[in-house]
């Protein structure tokens, strides 16, 4: 499973329009999520108009903020006129430069929707398997719990056996939906497996 995280200001109107279009489009494989900096009371009520109009109901939904939480869950992450201000968030990064639908007319939001559609279009059904292939966030992860595990382990196993060990003890956590402690937990099974007469994580003596 992948996470592609939107992310705006507000996440009241590009953000949510998106999320909603990839949940159309993606395969089952490819899951989203939206959020902002900044979230509003609620969704743009324009917004909620035009995405009536093809068939998308928001009106249950509502802006929610972006945690540390959801940043580390993305695999892949599309920002939306944030105009530097989005935060970092740990994996590949696109920007899209849409404008905001706040304050415009329903005639303006049906353009920024429709534009919003076909980026989201094209994301989801042509470039899926790059979105799969895209390692970047694992990577991050594994450099942070590599970092700690040199330190400790260099001078009693190569170079080699510790970064087997550490991908492998984090290729374990991949279907985990909360991943605000999967690199103190990893880092723990991983010192155990690089201690261990026999490395159970990698499946050969050590």
């Amino acid at each position: 499973m992948k996470y592609v995280l939107f992310v705006c200001t507000q996440n009241a109107g590009r953000s949510q329009m998106a999320q909603a279009f990839f949940e159309r489009y993606a395969p089952p494989d490819l899951r989203a999520e939206s959020a902002g900096l900044e979230p509003a009371d609620r969704i743009h009520p324009v917004v909620i108009q035009a995405m009536e109009e093809v068939e998308v109901d928001l009106t249950a939904r509502r802006p929610k903020k972006l945690t540390v939480e959801i940043q580390l869950r993305a695999d892949f992450a599309v920002t939306l006129g944030c105009e530097g201000r989005c935060s970092y968030v740990p994996t590949r990064v696109e920007d899209w430069d849409l404008p905001d639908p706040a304050g415009r007319s329903i005639e303006e939001v049906r353009g920024i929707r429709d534009e919003v559609a076909g980026r989201v279009e094209d994301l989801s059904l042509n470039r899926a398997e790059e979105i799969r292939a895209d390692h970047t966030a694992q990577e991050i992860r594994l450099g942070n719990l590599l970092r700690s595990l040199i330190d400790e382990f260099q001078d009693q196993r190569s170079p080699e056996e510790i970064r087997h060990c550490a991908e492998a003890v984090l290729a374990s956590y991949d279907e985990v939906r909360i991943r605000s402690h999967v690199l103190t937990l990893a880092q723990r099974r991983a010192r155990e497996c690089l201690r261990a007469d026999r490395c159970y994580e990698l499946g050969a003596g050590a």
